[in-house]
């Protein structure tokens, strides 16, 4: 299909011989034009230049090098002026402009003979004005935004970059790396300086310039022709400002909130990181185990550091970190990225201070409470057992039968000493439990995590006296004065073991001695006839017997 201003004037059996304004086809329209040629628009574009006969006469392409000019300013023959109006980026046409708009009678030195019709095949690849700005088109934009993008605020984003006509030129996600900035301080070009302003972290905008705000007339390289618009498709990753802190926002607060975490703190936490986009790089649920640090000591990153403090048991905040408070201009590697603002969404499980002591919570006392546990007795109670996150650990209950220790025999945790001394039967306490008192930075394999804190629900059930302190056997009456001989019942004046056993559990049967509560009772007496044994030969002559008040190392008689 051919166009004209106007039809030839002359028309004989053979068709038209004249015709006085240019006639064109388009032999290329792209699906989208999103901004024709008018005149005053400086236009840049392909062409072969041919005669009517196909003998070419010129071409750009054999310079390898666009035709750059302003459209309607007498730059161009007047034909040429003509056939861009109109045209879109990427649209071809076939332009035939006659003698009287080309180069007329004159023709043009040994190239273009007197009265020559002109053919063009133009292919337009970039058009813009002098006074053009910079063109912003957002096609996506997050949910949510809480901030924008202002002048001097630190940027990382992704870009893929083309010439008007499609052209790549360059991107920033072949290298597979964001490009990271400072903006509107003119470390970019202005039209990105502009462009990037007022977009929010995850929006996608198509910023186009004009070459006059992008690399003018001298272009870039190879790449970048001169005079060239500029085409960024980008997508906002992470934006912060070198003056931000630690920014918290509380998602889920307990209602109770006995205390908050200060400074020289030890917590136990679960995380899981993101960078600003939502880009996941770690999370202590994965490894099924907490986060587990001092708090204000520098063993974490300073906003980490900062954002927890003042939280309380339970508590899920996020906190929010630039990166010159968390890993800097380095990052991590592949995980996290130079000048990356990270991203942590937190739930607090415990914490404690290595100053801690067990605190005690009396639930309920009986009236008539006198008899007092103390150290060497022998007491039953039941507990529950849970971690300070309401985590189950234990329960007597389950088992159907008390758990029963000597106070002040090692035989359970020291905070759990602690928490039993002085209670009475009946009575019911709440023992919290700091690690260094219970099962310390190992904690149990399967049960109890590293560093937890503890919590016992317990209830004293039964409770015998104890023996006084470093004594594992006790007369209730006066000693006899043959003491031997009634233990030497063969009468040969030496005590065998099965002798000795058998006189000391005779004495406690008929209630005139005791064994100290809770032990092996066959134990105490096996280790009360190693002592009087002092040759270790298996019996106890006359001469080795000694009774307690004669000894001064051991725990017998």
């Amino acid at each position: 299909l051919f166009y004209t201003s106007r039809l030839c004037l002359l028309v004989l059996r053979w068709g038209c011989r004249l015709f006085d304004d240019i006639v064109f086809e388009k032999t290329f329209v792209p699906e989208q034009c999103v901004r024709a040629v008018k005149v005053g628009d400086y236009v840049r574009y392909h062409y072969n230049g041919m005669f009517p006969d196909g003998k070419k006469f010129d071409s750009s392409y054999d310079r390898s090098s666009t035709y750059n000019v302003y459209v309607g300013k007498k730059q161009l023959i007047e034909g040429m002026d003509r056939a861009l109006v109109g045209m879109c980026v990427n649209e071809r046409r076939l332009v035939k402009i006659p003698p009287q708009l080309a180069y007329g009678k004159e023709g043009y030195g040994d190239v273009i003979p007197s009265d020559a019709i002109l053919h063009f095949d133009v292919l337009l690849l970039d058009v813009w004005n002098p006074d053009d700005g910079v063109q912003m088109k957002t096609y996506y934009t997050p949910e949510n935004c809480s901030r924008k993008v202002e002048v001097s605020d630190y940027v990382r984003y992704h870009y893929n970059g083309t010439l008007l006509d499609g052209t790549l030129f360059d991107s920033s996600h072949t290298r597979m790396r964001t490009y990271d900035t400072y903006v509107g301080i003119g470390w970019l070009i202005a039209g990105m300086d502009q462009g990037l302003l007022g977009m929010c972290v995850g929006e996608k905008r198509i910023i186009t310039m004009p070459p006059s705000l992008g690399y003018g007339s001298n272009g870039d390289g190879s790449d970048i022709p001169q005079q060239a618009s500029l085409v960024f498709d980008v997508v906002l990753l992470d934006l912060h400002n070198p003056k931000d802190g630690v920014s918290i926002i509380n998602q889920d607060i307990p209602q109770h909130c006995h205390r908050k975490s200060v400074a020289g703190d030890f917590i136990r936490y679960h995380y899981n990181g993101s960078l600003l986009d939502g880009t996941f790089f770690d999370s202590s649920y994965s490894r099924n185990r907490t986060y587990d640090t001092y708090v204000g000591k520098g063993y974490v990153i300073g906003g980490m550091d900062e954002g927890l403090i003042g939280v309380c048991i339970g508590e899920k905040r996020r906190i929010i970190i630039p990166p010159h408070l968390g890993y800097g201009e380095e990052g991590t590697g592949t995980k996290i990225p130079g000048s990356a603002v990270l991203v942590f969404d937190i739930h607090i499980i415990d914490f404690h201070n290595p100053s801690d002591t067990v605190v005690i919570t009396t639930n309920y006392k009986p009236e008539v409470c006198e008899t007092l546990a103390k150290k060497g007795d022998f007491v039953k109670y039941h507990y529950n057992a849970s971690l300070m996150d309401g985590s189950f650990i234990d329960s007597t209950y389950n088992y159907g039968k008390t758990y029963n220790i000597v106070l002040g025999a090692n035989q359970v945790v020291p905070g759990m000493e602690e928490g039993l001394k002085e209670m009475c039967v009946g009575e019911r306490r709440h023992l919290v439990i700091p690690p260094h008192l219970g099962y310390g930075e190992r904690g149990v394999d399967g049960e109890v995590p590293a560093s937890a804190v503890l919590i016992f629900d317990i209830e004293m059930i039964e409770m015998e006296a104890g023996l006084p302190d470093g004594y594992m056997f006790i007369w209730n009456e006066d000693v006899s004065a043959d003491l031997f001989t009634e233990m030497d019942a063969d009468k040969d004046l030496q005590v065998l073991a099965s002798e000795f056993s058998d006189y000391i559990l005779r004495q406690v049967n008929e209630g005139k001695g005791r064994l100290a509560p809770g032990f092996d009772a066959y134990r105490i007496i096996e280790n009360m006839f190693s002592n009087q044994d002092r040759n270790g030969d298996g019996k106890i002559t006359e001469d080795e017997f000694k009774l307690k008040a004669d000894e001064t190392t051991h725990d017998e008689l």
